[in-house]
């Protein structure tokens, strides 16, 4: 025979009948339909979306919202249609806040913006060849009057230089300590800036000198890759599709654009270069330069310099890595890690 606990079972019964729809099997009634969504999405598209109701409720209205910001509202599950136009490439987080029967809940997806422009490949001519040093693991390319800031990587080896452009020999060096991995330069209001890869800190040396003025931490936790500059604001590459934009006088990360095609994102940006109005950008691992408009990010040509490589002397050399604009003579210096050659070329469409 069986013996019951009449407070258990009271307590049992009570429970069973209180039981109703968590907020979890809420959340579950409504949802985008991603199955009907492109895997990618470029500026110029329109994206029209509404919600799956899987418990066919009653829907009073739908607020649309796009990283966030409240971006439209309509009434029972009616069609949203989001223009891309203008919006930064990369994921865009969409959020559906759903009115309903006395309740509300939300749904999230995201969609993937990539540039409408399909790139175009230039071509490039060789007008003068020079010695480079071939222990230089180079991170930074960049002149500043007519003489070359060369900057280097690897612990323990890393440095800043400024550099004779015709004999490739180092005039003034300053080396870095041994637990910092040196990386991208730029010069600007008479200073130059350093990154280094993944110590987070910068450093500023007067241009003239040399002399150390300061260091700084970065106020990200990102890696330090590339840099170059427009005269006003610093661009910071970290190794995935970002370039960020740093305010040299705080050293502070103000925004930043995502690098991308007509149909992907071009991940590892490294070295960085200003060339009329444009970014020029060494892909790490590829022997090319991405051509970069700073405002979105859109790559608007490419240029490829895998022929560069049999060109190199040095069997052990590394990739391609170092951008120079000399304004002067409207050439482009490009070199790479431990290359034991720099190539001045010229760039055409």
């Amino acid at each position: 025979m069986k013996l019951y606990n009449p407070l258990i079972t009271i307590l049992l019964a009570l429970n069973i009948a209180s039981c109703g729809d968590s907020q979890h099997d809420k959340e579950n009634y409504f949802s985008f339909d991603d199955n009907a969504m492109k895997p990618i999405y470029q500026a110029t598209d329109k994206v029209d979306l509404t919600l799956l109701n899987t418990k066919n409720k009653t829907i009073d209205s739908v607020a649309y919202f796009v990283d966030e910001k409240k971006f439209s509202s309509v009434k029972g599950n009616g069609k949203f249609t989001l223009d891309l136009s203008g919006k930064k490439f990369g994921y865009q987080n969409l959020k559906a806040l759903v009115y309903f029967e006395g309740d509300t809940v939300s749904t999230k997806t995201r969609i993937e913006v990539a540039s409408g422009i399909v790139p175009k490949l230039l071509k490039y001519t060789i007008v003068n060849t020079y010695p480079h040093d071939i222990n230089a693991f180079t991170e930074g390319f960049e002149f500043f009057r007519d003489t070359l800031i060369e900057s280097t990587g690897q612990n323990g080896k890393s440095y800043i230089a400024k550099v004779d452009l015709i004999s490739g020999k180092t005039i003034k060096k300053v080396d870095l300590e041994q637990q910092y991995f040196g990386e991208g330069i730029t010069v600007i209001n008479n200073k130059i800036y350093q990154l280094t890869w993944q110590s987070t800190i910068g450093f500023i040396y007067d241009v003239n000198t040399m002399k150390k003025i300061k260091s700084f931490k970065f106020d990200k936790p990102i890696e330090g890759w590339g840099m170059t500059n427009d005269g006003k604001n610093i661009y910071h590459s970290d190794g995935t599709e970002k370039i960020w934009t740093m305010d040299p006088e705080t050293q502070k990360l103000v925004d930043f654009i995502n690098v991308y095609t007509n149909d992907s994102k071009i991940k590892s940006i490294n070295e960085l270069e200003w060339v009329k109005g444009k970014i020029y950008g060494n892909i790490w691992q590829k022997d090319a330069i991405a051509i970069i408009n700073p405002k979105t990010g859109a790559v608007d040509s490419v240029i490829d310099l895998t022929a560069l490589k049999a060109k190199i002397t040095n069997k052990n050399a590394d990739v391609l890595n170092g951008i120079a604009y000399n304004k002067k003579t409207n050439t482009i210096f490009v070199t790479g890690k431990n290359w034991d050659k720099t190539f001045e070329i010229k760039v055409t469409e």
